[in-house]
């Protein structure tokens, strides 16, 4: 997820590190709940991440005080995975979901989480910069369908193009 997330922030923006208008990420976050692997439930369609299944997000703490982030998926056409790594910093205060991404150096994009479970800490909704950027993602492989309808009522009422979504989860 973040890989995607970031990989698409990185590529397509070069470096923004905006939120899309009218869009708020979520207070009262906590970084070592949100630690460790994430599913990819649905996305926008972007070329880094283009044909890839089975993607996950794994997120950890680097000894600058970052966030590692690793991002992988299946590519079919070259049967194996693909990986990228990359690393993240708040933007703002750690208790707000908003952070920079860079898997290219010097070169940062949005990583702005606007959806949370914040009770369990089970799915997310992460946007980039603008609404061509979107995740849903999950500590399983799948999501349940309520949520993730409601998640999608939210996005398009953001503005995003969600009728575009791509899901990898089969049942939606």
């Amino acid at each position: 997820m973040l890989r995607y997330l970031l990989i698409i922030i990185l590529m397509g923006v070069s470096g923004c590190t905006g939120i899309p208008e009218g869009v708020t990420p979520v207070s009262g976050f906590e970084l070592n709940r949100y630690l460790g692997t994430w599913h990819e439930i649905a996305r926008l369609d972007h070329s880094f991440e283009r044909g890839l299944t089975d993607v996950t997000a794994e997120y950890s703490l680097r000894d600058d005080g970052g966030v590692k982030v690793l991002n992988s998926g299946f590519n079919s056409q070259e049967n194996k995975r693909n990986q990228a790594e990359g690393k993240a910093y708040f933007l703002e205060t750690p208790d707000v979901g908003r952070l920079k991404v860079s898997f290219f150096g010097p070169i940062y994009g949005a990583y702005n989480i606007v959806a949370l479970d914040k009770e369990n800490y089970q799915y997310v909704m992460i946007a980039g910069p603008n609404t061509d950027y979107l995740w849903i993602l999950a500590r399983q492989p799948t999501l349940d369908v309520q949520v993730l309808k409601s998640l999608v009522l939210q996005a398009h009422a953001w503005g995003f193009p969600t009728q575009d979504l791509i899901y990898l989860q089969p049942e939606h």
